[in-house]
């Protein structure tokens, strides 16, 4: 039997991650010799090297990998015992990791500040990032639960519609095409386009959109932050396809203008997305339960 301790794998997990004992020291408040010690310890109970050096970088061995593999499942299982334990507590300590796309943030905050009403005790840890990196944090399984447009077939994943999203064209306050109705298409596909980065959902579904209508869109630029571009648009840059739910601010204040263009809105939903068979904590099942209940108090 292996005497190992769970302070050896945390060492060798961060060092395997990093590819790095120097980051790893930095990351777990360790001297680099203290990391090469454990590594060195975990190593010698192992009986076989655990990292290889080629050239001026290290690299895991085949049994480095399975030793990693090991250590995140261990470090898996800790964590799905304190979630049981939290269970056990009720809400009173628990901890939420939500991961949320940038579109849906502006719902997100407000509506986890209201959770947070109803339970001050829960810790909760929002990601904001674009929808690849999402897919990639429920496929590392690093949040319990996602807020995003409906999740891709064949990644393991549960989604469920608990609001609509729609897509619209926005355009500078005072724009030439404001006050028109019925645009049609072959004249918006002549503008420049002010576009979200290639994986984003939003860029997807208006690029869909178009090839259907057997038409492209002239991206001029592109961003990663509605902030970004909703502000490029209001500086005359171009047009652009957004979230109705991300412009509420600025159309109140007469700084963009929704254009009444031919099939608009994209009709699209948001969704909340978990890794199928996710055991949920007391404070993850509390969550998920309020957003689909209290999302009808925000439509």
């Amino acid at each position: 039997m292996l005497h190992v301790t769970l302070r050896q794998l945390q060492v060798f997990e961060s060092a395997a991650r990093h590819l790095s004992f120097s980051r790893a020291a930095v990351e777990l408040h360790l001297s680099q010799p203290g990391v090469s010690m454990q590594i060195k310890q975990l190593e010698a109970m192992v009986g076989q090297s655990l990292f290889e050096q080629l050239g001026k970088k290290i690299f895991l061995t085949g049994v480095g990998r399975e030793v990693l593999r090991a250590s995140q499942a261990i470090a898996q299982q800790l964590v799905d015992l304190e979630d049981t334990l939290n269970d056990l507590r009720g809400l009173k300590q628990g901890a939420l990791t939500v991961g949320v796309v940038s579109t849906v943030s502006y719902f997100a905050i407000g509506l986890i500040s209201r959770f947070r009403q109803e339970h001050p005790e829960v810790r909760i840890t929002l990601n904001v990032v674009n929808r690849e990196a999402l897919l990639a944090q429920l496929a590392n399984n690093e949040v319990d639960l996602a807020l995003m447009g409906q999740a891709p077939e064949g990644h393991d994943l549960e989604s469920t519609p608990f609001m609509e999203n729609p897509l619209v064209v926005i355009a500078p306050f005072g724009h030439p095409l404001a006050k028109r109705k019925n645009i049609a298409l072959a004249h918006i596909v002549e503008a420049d386009f002010v576009a979200r980065e290639p994986g984003s959902g939003t860029r997807g579904a208006t690029e869909v959109f178009f090839q259907a209508h057997g038409m492209t869109l002239r991206v001029a630029m592109e961003m990663n932050k509605n902030e970004a571009i909703k502000q490029a648009v209001e500086a005359g840059l171009g047009l652009s396809v957004v979230s109705r739910h991300a412009v509420t601010q600025e159309l109140a204040a007469h700084r963009l203008a929704i254009l009444n263009v031919e099939g608009f809105p994209i009709r699209r939903q948001w969704h909340l997305v978990h890794r199928r068979n996710k055991h949920f904590s007391v404070a993850a099942d509390a969550f998920a339960r309020f957003v689909l209940t209290q999302v009808t108090k925000t439509i």
